[in-house]
């Protein structure tokens, strides 16, 4: 690979904003770089040891790093740019051409040394990068202990932390050593805008067909074991919904013991748009939840009896007689998305922020909370659960039994082809 090909470009892609936003132009302080190389040049040898180093790089630079690694080799291998300046039209040339012009008089030496260090730069970088990658144990969280709190974020926010498989055996990892550390209370939030996005479709796109029965119900027994750690953790559970919230995101916040959400976030289980069935225990949990009258409400009724005993109140084990049952019927049965205020109404949040203030508010109270005594919130969670904790585990097996079922279906996998369809053409 030479750097031409590093500077390979899908150029039907773009349109003249979008190369303006992504192929920023550098123009570099020629001035600089003739004094800064001016004592010491590197050998040709060196540069051909450069250019075979960077056929090693992992990861993309990136288009700004690129254009400068063009200009710099075109400029110590044929001198100052002689070449005509291609038309305004020919948006990849022209701002190849305009890395290379922005050079000035820059010697092929210098050039040459400036190359052989910005490549030299690079290596060392993503070596780095590596060795810090093989000293944490997550790639796509980040997990923090602090004033007796432990918060696992979702950490993909360039994807919406939409979860991947690595991602869900990530969390499963960050409960379990949660669950044994010495925090009072354990935290789950998302970076970014979004709390999370739902399941990441592309962990649909490698299934070979011979093998697609194994792959779901090794998804299936996954699902499981990820849902139980939620049902079974012995701590609080406190979910800080910072933004939109999707799929298996929204239907886990009925395990949760608060739900604390900004005033932007949206809740949104479109189930029946790609043919699948709920999950996370909702097809129990939220018609429980939604079916309790606003002053008895699920999480109210944890927020008050796991850090406000002096106000005692009746937990109620279920609702299902009640006339708000039909509200969750139309979250997991016909896609109905509600806002911040409308979750926090049924049942669902615990309580909506200002967006301004949000993490400042949230994170006050978390606060306080960890300062009470571990071993009584946790007991006091313990006899919360406990007559609820079996029938969780078999809703859970049943509803990973049914999506086995769903996910092999015909109906799911033409909803999902048209969705990736649908986003292609976006």
């Amino acid at each position: 690979m030479t750097v031409f090909s590093l500077l390979t470009v899908r150029s039907r892609w773009y349109t003249l904003g979008r190369v303006r936003r992504e192929l920023q132009i550098l123009h570099f302080p020629v001035l600089q770089l003739h004094s800064s190389y001016s004592a010491m040049q590197a050998s040709q040898e060196a540069f051909e040891r450069a250019k075979e180093q960077l056929k090693s790089l992992k990861e993309d630079p990136g288009n700004d790093v690129k254009l400068k690694l063009y200009g710099l080799f075109k400029q110590a291998s044929q001198g100052p740019c002689n070449a005509p300046k291609p038309g305004m039209l020919d948006f990849v040339n022209k701002t190849k051409w305009d890395a290379w012009n922005s050079l000035g008089n820059l010697s092929k030496d210098n050039a040459r040394q400036a190359y052989v260090d910005l490549v030299s730069s690079l290596i060392s970088r993503e070596s780095l990068d590596e060795k810090a990658d093989s000293q944490s144990k997550y790639q796509t969280l980040e997990v923090t202990t602090q004033d007796n709190i432990t918060k696992i974020m979702l950490n993909r926010p360039q994807k919406k932390n939409a979860i991947t498989t690595q991602m869900y055996n990530e969390i499963m990892q960050a409960l379990e050593e949660a669950a044994k550390d010495d925090s009072v209370i354990t935290v789950f939030t998302g970076s970014g805008d979004y709390y999370c996005s739902g399941n990441d479709l592309n962990n649909f796109m490698n299934i070979s067909s011979d093998g697609k029965e194994k792959m779901a119900e090794d998804a299936a027994i996954m699902l499981e074991k990820f849902v139980g750690l939620f049902i079974d953790f012995p701590k609080p559970l406190i979910a800080v919904v910072n933004g939109p919230a999707v799929g298996i995101s929204v239907t886990l916040l009925g395990l949760f013991d608060i739900v604390y959400a900004t005033e932007r976030a949206t809740f949104h289980a479109p189930f029946s748009h790609l043919a699948q069935s709920p999950e996370g225990c909702s097809t129990l949990t939220f018609p429980r939840i939604m079916g309790f009258a606003k002053e008895t409400h699920l999480h109210h009724a944890h927020e008050r009896l796991l850090f406000h005993p002096c106000h005692p109140t009746t937990y109620f084990a279920s609702a299902v007689d009640s006339p708000k049952k039909c509200e969750a019927n139309e979250i997991l049965l016909f896609n109905k998305m509600l806002s911040a205020a409308e979750a926090c109404e049924r049942g669902l949040v615990t309580e909506v922020f200002p967006d301004n203030s949000f993490q400042k508010e949230v994170w006050t109270r978390l606060k306080s909370y960890a300062r009470l005594p571990k071993n009584c919130l946790a007991f006091s969670k313990q006899l919360i659960r406990v007559l609820d904790k079996e029938k969780l585990h078999e809703v859970n097996r049943q509803e990973c039994k049914r999506l086995v079922e769903r996910w092999l279906s015909e109906e799911c996998m033409n909803a999902i082809i048209n969705f990736f369809q649908r986003k292609s053409k976006l």
